[in-house]
C-alpha cells in the first residue's frame, strides 16, 4: 500500500474503474470483518481511498454519542496517518463544529450535508448530497479556502487545494459524519468520477459500522467471559480470599483489546495480587474497590507496550465500564467472604461454647462422684498408716496412696473450676505482689531450665477484685506452660499494665511456639501435646474458665519456632451477674 497512486481511477476505462472500486470495497469490508483495532483500520481504509482515487489527501470526521473521531492521511506521508479521538462530555456539552477552525461558509456546508439539507440544484452539490469543487479558483465563495487548520480536528480546505470532494458517510442506520478528498490538481474531481467516489465512501461507512459491530460483539463476549469467571470464583465458597483475588486478576488481561500485552493487578489494603509483567506497564487504567463507603484498594489493567489512542488513551470505553464492573464485583465478593469468615468464626465459637458446656456438666458430675471415694481412700490410708505395728515399707506405701489421692483431689478441683461449680472468692489484692510471690517458688526451676526471667511491672498498678488463689493458679499454669515450651532454655517475659477499667497481664516466651491447628484447640479440656505422664490437658482450659469467671478475656499469639504470648485482660472491678 506504499505506492498509493499506482492504481487510481484517473485515465482508466469505465470497466477498470468499477473493478478497482469493487476490489477496494472488498478489501475494506474484509478488514472490517476481521475486527482490527480502530487506528489500524482507519489508517488502512484511508490508504485504500488514496490508492484508488489518486487524490493527495483524505480526511474523515465521524461522531457518535460517545466520541468524535478524526483521521487524516496524505499521499506523500507513506503509512503515516493522523488520528484523534475525543470523548464527548454529557455533563459539559459544547457546540460541535465539523470544521477545523470554524470557517462559517464551510461549516454551513458541512452542517447542511450532515442534516441532509442540501440544494441539489446548486452546481456544487450532487443528487446524493455531496459537495464538490472542480476548480477552487472558480468557486464563487473564496472565503471557503481561508482556513488554517492548526492541528485541530475537522474538515478544512488546505491552501494548495485546487479541487475537493466532501461526501456524507452513512452507516447501516444513521449518518456517521463526513469524508473529504482533495487534490492539488485543478479539475481532479469531475462529475464523471464523483459518483464512483461516492460509492466508495458508502462502502467506507458500512465498513466503519461493520468493524464497530464486530469489535463490540467480540469485546462483549470477552467481557461476559471475564465477568462469568469472576462470578464463579465468588460462588466458590471453598476458595480463600487470597486465592479468589489471585484467580480473578488472571481473568482480566484476556478481556482487553490486546491481551498478549496486557497485565493486571488487584490491591486490597496492603496486599497485592498481580499477573506477570505488571511492573512493565506503560499505559494503564484503574478503578477503585469501595466497601462500605471506604476505598479499600483498586483494580488496575495496563499494557506493557505503547498502543495507539482509541477512546480513553489506548483503552476502549467498554473496557472502562468493564473495569468498573469488575471492581464492584470484587468489592461485593470481598464483603461476602468477610461475612462468611465472620459467620464461620461465630459458628466455631458457638460449637466451642456448646462443647465446653457439655464437658463442664460431665466434669462437674464426675468430680462430685469422685470426691466421696477419694475422701474415703485418704481417710482409710491415713488410719492404716497410723497403726503402730505396720512396717516401714507399708507405711511408705500408705503415704504414697494418700499423696496420689490428694493429687487426684487437686485435679477434681480443677474440673470444678472449669465447670464453674465452685464460686471464686473475690477480694481486692495487688497483682504485682501475687506475681512476686508466685515466681518465688518457681525461681529454682528457671535456673535449672536455663530460662532468663524478665519482669516489666507497672508500678502504678491498682488493686484488682478477684480470687487470689485462682489468679495464682492462672499465673502458675501459664508460666509452667512457657517453661515446658523452652526445653533448651530461653527468655520468659512477664508484663503488667492498666488503663482506667482494665488490668493487662502478659506472659510471653521464646519457645517452640504453636501451629494454627494447636492454637484452635489449646483451651479444649484434656487437649495436650505433652506425653501421657507430663500433663492432663486441663491447665489451659482451667485458665480459660477462671478468666471467663472473672469477666475477662484471654488472647493468644504464637508462631512455630517464634514463641507464644498469652495476654489476659481483667476488669479492675468486675460487674457481677444479678
Amino acid at each position: 500500500m506504499n505506492d498509493l497512486n499506482s492504481s487510481n481511477l484517473s485515465g482508466q476505462s469505465l470497466e477498470d474503474q468499477i473493478q478497482a472500486v469493487q476490489q477496494s470495497s472488498r478489501e475494506m469490508l474484509e478488514m472490517a470483518h476481521s475486527g482490527i483495532p480502530r487506528a489500524e483500520f482507519l489508517r488502512n481504509a484511508m490508504g485504500l481511498v488514496l490508492r484508488v482515487t489518486g487524490c493527495d489527501a483524505v480526511r474523515m470526521f465521524i461522531r457518535d454519542q460517545h466520541r468524535s473521531v478524526f483521521t487524516e492521511r496524505w499521499s506523500d506521508d507513506s503509512d503515516e496517518a493522523r488520528l484523534e479521538v475525543t470523548m464527548n462530555d454529557p455533563a459539559n456539552p459544547v457546540r460541535f463544529s465539523w470544521t477545523a477552525s470554524g470557517n462559517e461558509s464551510l461549516e454551513k456546508v458541512c452542517r447542511n450535508m450532515v442534516a441532509s439539507h442540501v440544494d441539489a440544484t446548486k452546481p456544487w452539490f450532487t443528487e446524493s448530497g455531496s459537495f464538490w469543487i472542480e476548480d477552487m479558483d472558480a468557486f464563487p465563495d473564496a472565503s471557503i479556502r481561508e482556513v488554517q487548520a492548526n492541528g485541530c480536528q475537522g474538515i478544512y480546505v488546505s491552501p494548495d487545494c485546487r479541487s475537493t470532494l466532501i461526501t456524507p458517510v452513512d452507516g447501516t442506520h444513521r449518518r456517521l459524519g463526513l469524508l473529504q478528498m482533495e487534490s492539488r490538481q485543478m479539475g481532479f474531481f469531475t462529475r464523471r468520477n464523483v459518483e464512483r467516489y461516492e460509492r466508495l465512501v458508502q462502502t467506507v461507512g458500512y465498513a466503519v459500522d461493520l468493524r464497530d459491530i464486530r469489535v463490540a460483539l467480540r469485546e462483549r463476549v470477552k467481557e461476559l467471559t471475564c465477568l462469568y469467571g469472576i462470578a464463579r470464583l465468588v460462588a466458590h465458597a471453598e476458595l480463600s480470599l487470597e486465592e479468589m483475588l489471585q484467580s480473578a486478576v488472571e481473568l482480566l488481561p484476556p478481556g482487553w483489546l490486546y491481551p498478549k500485552d496486557a497485565a493486571a493487578r488487584v490491591v486490597l489494603d496492603v496486599r497485592s495480587f498481580a499477573t506477570a509483567g505488571v511492573d512493565e506497564i506503560v499505559q494503564k487504567m484503574s478503578s477503585d474497590i469501595v466497601i462500605d463507603g471506604q476505598k479499600r484498594g483498586f483494580v488496575e489493567v495496563g499494557y506493557t507496550v505503547e498502543k495507539p489512542p482509541i477512546d480513553e488513551g489506548p483503552f476502549m470505553l467498554e473496557e472502562s465500564h468493564l473495569l468498573d464492573t469488575v471492581a464492584r464485583e470484587l468489592a461485593f465478593a470481598i464483603e461476602q467472604k468477610s461475612y462468611l469468615e465472620e459467620k464461620r468464626k461465630l459458628q466455631g465459637q458457638l460449637r466451642h461454647a456448646d462443647r465446653l458446656a457439655t464437658i463442664g456438666q460431665l466434669a462437674a458430675g464426675v468430680a462430685h462422684e469422685l470426691n466421696e471415694p477419694l475422701s474415703n481412700i485418704v481417710g482409710f490410708a491415713q488410719l492404716a498408716a497410723s497403726e503402730p505395728d505396720i512396717s516401714g515399707k507399708n507405711r511408705r506405701d500408705m503415704n504414697k496412696i494418700v499423696s496420689s489421692a490428694l493429687h487426684a483431689g487437686e485435679i477434681i478441683k480443677g474440673l470444678l473450676v472449669f465447670s464453674r461449680e465452685t464460686s471464686p472468692v473475690k477480694l481486692p489484692f495487688n497483682l504485682n505482689e501475687l506475681i512476686e510471690d508466685g515466681l518465688f517458688f518457681l525461681d529454682s526451676r528457671f535456673v535449672k531450665a536455663g530460662i532468663n526471667l524478665r519482669c516489666d511491672i507497672d508500678s502504678s498498678l491498682p488493686d484488682i477484685t478477684a480470687d487470689r488463689a485462682q489468679m495464682l493458679q492462672v499465673l502458675t499454669n501459664l508460666v509452667v506452660n512457657s517453661v515446658q515450651a523452652m526445653p533448651d532454655g530461653g527468655n520468659l517475659i512477664i508484663r503488667t499494665s492498666h488503663d482506667d477499667q482494665n488490668i493487662l497481664l502478659v506472659v510471653e516466651d521464646t519457645g517452640v511456639g504453636m501451629d494454627k491447628k494447636t492454637l484452635e484447640n489449646i483451651f479444649h479440656p484434656f487437649f495436650t501435646t505433652k506425653d501421657v505422664d507430663e500433663g492432663t490437658g486441663l491447665g489451659l482450659s482451667v485458665v480459660h474458665g477462671i478468666v471467663a469467671a472473672h469477666r475477662g478475656d484471654i488472647n493468644v499469639e504464637s508462631q512455630p519456632g517464634k514463641g507464644t504470648q498469652f495476654a489476659i485482660c481483667l476488669p479492675i472491678n468486675p460487674v457481677e451477674d444479678n
